[in-house]
């Protein structure tokens, strides 16, 4: 994968540092941690229904020390800002092109060395949507990563980790298990969330 400003420490170091203070300023909270065993792992970024989940999930990484990549549609990686974008961790995705997205990501996480989590935004949009995308099921399943649940709640203030979830291959009942966490969660457009 690519350098990012997660692998530059003295920036990052900063970073982090700014962004803890900025987080207790705003009077937000910060839960959970990350466990050894899932240095390695998919994040779901849910729920996303705002320009504004990006600053804040990267606000938490610096705070919890991850060391993340994060999708995001091709357009916000356009001549001036690509650059900052893929330094920010971003990889672009093409949502008018089939590609081979889930074992080109699941190839990237096994060939990581050292820690990485992926973060995958299921609805694949800020828009409402009742659906949500199961790449990053796949892709955890693929690279033999666990999934974690990730959030930003608006409504209390709370953003972090929340538990570590191992697929069973049953899509169906694990896709029902990780929503039933995400039911109470609310993102910035509440009304965009559904799940």
């Amino acid at each position: 994968m690519h350098h990012t400003i997660f692998d530059t420490p003295v920036v990052n170091t900063l970073l982090r540092v700014i962004s803890r203070a900025a987080l207790r300023l705003a009077g937000w909270t910060i839960e959970g941690s990350l466990p050894a065993h899932a240095a390695k792992s998919v994040l779901i970024a849910a729920p996303h229904t705002s320009n504004w989940d990006l600053p804040f999930t990267l606000m938490l990484a610096f705070s919890l020390r991850l060391r993340v990549y994060w999708m995001g549609k091709q357009s916000l990686f356009r001549a001036p800002f690509g650059g900052v974008m893929r330094w920010l961790g971003g990889i672009p995705v093409n949502r008018e092109q089939s590609s081979n997205l889930v074992a080109s990501s699941a190839q990237a996480m096994r060939a990581a060395k050292g820690p990485m989590q992926l973060i995958v935004p299921p609805e694949g949009t800020r828009g409402k949507t009742r659906h949500w995308k199961t790449g990053f099921y796949f892709i955890a399943q693929e690279a033999g990563v666990p999934i974690v649940l990730a959030f930003v709640d608006y409504g209390r203030k709370v953003g972090g980790l929340g538990p570590v979830f191992e697929p069973t291959g049953d899509l169906e009942r694990d896709m029902a298990d990780i929503k039933a966490f995400y039911a109470p969660i609310k993102g910035k457009n509440a009304d965009q969330f559904e799940t």
